[in-house]
């Protein structure tokens, strides 16, 4: 068994001539041998360069909720683009997404973007204003995205950096960050009530925010326990603290209202991107009227030339139009739960202690550990070491996970039965192989 990767790397070479370590996001970077170039995707599918087919649940860390090329998305926007891309006005398109987004979230306003970096960035903008204040909290193992004031403690920070649970620390994930941006953000773990409430007690009158990913997206999609989330949103109500929701990755992927939807707890600012738009470039920041409308011209700053684009929202419209009509999220939760049971049924029946984490839509399984983890420093005790040569084992017979067990399994409307019973027959090989060569 073996991989053909003589075009990819070639092509890889080419691009390392070009662009630095070839590649324009660090996370696509896979070391020299590893890193592909695909040429195109379909449905559950993507090809490298040499023709090899590899079922796709990295699904471009998220976005592709329906499928790669979905043809109805993709012929909206080709329809819509005939007309221009961009004009610096608004568009019908641009007010369909936004009443859309309104109806399946109950959010009461809504202004677009392009990332989910972007909308973070503006949505701690619009906290500060609404609040007058300054300091925000996050959740150790989070990740909002590649401003500066949010790349601390992510899951790109190893455990034994962290420091105590009782005195976290918070710890820059890249240099090039201002030393002085550190005093702005406070670092706590996931799920430890008593740490949440103290620290919002004695800083309440310095918190703008509390900005959250309901689950933890950037680490095997970790739940929040019963009643987390609603603690949250108590202590906010409490101290007048915006809570955000960074549904960059829950938006439109566990429940047509996402996160508040599923877990029944509204937040007063959230924010949507990946898949909103099935694979093209938009977002959204969606929240209460009262602190969305901080947002005013020539008081509070919020623009980009290309939000609105014609591109991005005609795909929004698009999936969004899909996932109101058809039975898209019960789908891939069905199917999703029948790939989670096979693979939880395999591990055990190879005697590998696991822990399966997340929902259907977004899940993971960490080996090495039997009890599910709460935090990201759970998470970090797991068996990284053989979640790779696992997982390398499946790529090698065309089932395509992120090799960073941090990075969940995400599943699309495309992703049949059928495809499901041979990822499961994939993964069945690939357990025994990785133990046969251990």
């Amino acid at each position: 068994m073996g991989r053909k990767l003589e075009k990819t790397h070639m092509l890889f070479q080419r691009a390392k001539a070009v662009i630095p370590y070839g590649v324009n996001s660090n996370f696509r970077y896979w070391g020299e041998k590893e890193t592909l170039v695909v040429t195109r995707g379909e449905g559950p599918y993507i090809w490298d360069a040499d023709g090899n087919r590899y079922i796709d649940y990295r699904l471009a860390f998220g976005p592709i909720i329906l499928g790669h090329a979905y043809p109805s998305v993709v012929e909206r926007v080709a329809e819509a683009i005939r007309g221009g891309t961009l004009f610096a006005w608004t568009t019908p398109l641009e007010i369909e997404v936004a009443e859309r987004i309104a109806r399946m979230t109950g959010v009461e306003k809504v202004r677009l973007g392009n990332t989910g970096t972007e909308v973070t960035m503006h949505a701690l903008r619009i906290a500060r204003a609404y609040t007058g204040r300054e300091k925000f909290i996050k959740f150790e193992g989070q990740y909002h995205g590649m401003h500066d004031y949010v790349l601390f403690s992510t899951a790109s920070t190893p455990l034994s950096a962290l420091g105590s649970r009782r005195n976290p620390i918070n710890v820059p994930t890249t240099s090039g960050i201002p030393k002085d941006i550190v005093h702005y953000v406070i670092n706590l773990p996931f799920n430890d009530f008593e740490r949440l409430e103290e620290t919002v007690e004695a800083h309440w009158h310095e918190l703008a925010a509390i900005i959250v990913e309901p689950l933890l997206g950037n680490a095997a999609g970790i739940l929040p326990q019963p009643g987390w989330l609603e603690k949250i949103r108590e202590l906010c109500d409490r101290y007048s603290i915006v809570l955000i929701f960074d549904e960059v990755k829950t938006g439109f992927r566990i429940a047509n209202g996402g996160a508040q939807e599923y877990f029944g707890v509204k937040a007063d600012l959230v924010t949507y991107a990946k898949a909103l738009g099935n694979g093209f470039p938009i977002a959204a920041i969606g929240g209460k009227e009262e602190v969305m409308m901080t947002i005013e011209p020539g008081a509070v700053a919020h623009g980009g030339t290309y939000t609105g684009n014609v591109v991005g929202t005609a795909a929004a419209a698009a999936t969004l139009e899909t996932l109101e009509s058809e039975p898209v999220i019960e789908t891939i939760f069905q199917r999703g739960r029948r790939l989670m049971d096979g693979v939880h049924q395999i591990l055990t029946d190879a005697g590998i202690p696991h822990s399966m984490t997340g929902l259907p839509p977004i899940f993971s399984f960490i080996l090495g550990v039997e009890e599910e983890p709460v935090d990201f420093r759970g998470y970090c005790r797991g068996d990284d070491v053989l979640y790779d040569r696992l997982v390398m084992a499946l790529i090698e017979r065309g089932v395509m996970p992120d090799s960073d067990g941090r990075e969940p399994w995400f599943l699309c409307y495309t992703h049949t039965d059928e495809v499901i019973d041979e990822t499961l027959t994939a993964f069945e090989e690939a357990v025994k192989d990785v133990i046969r060569n251990t």
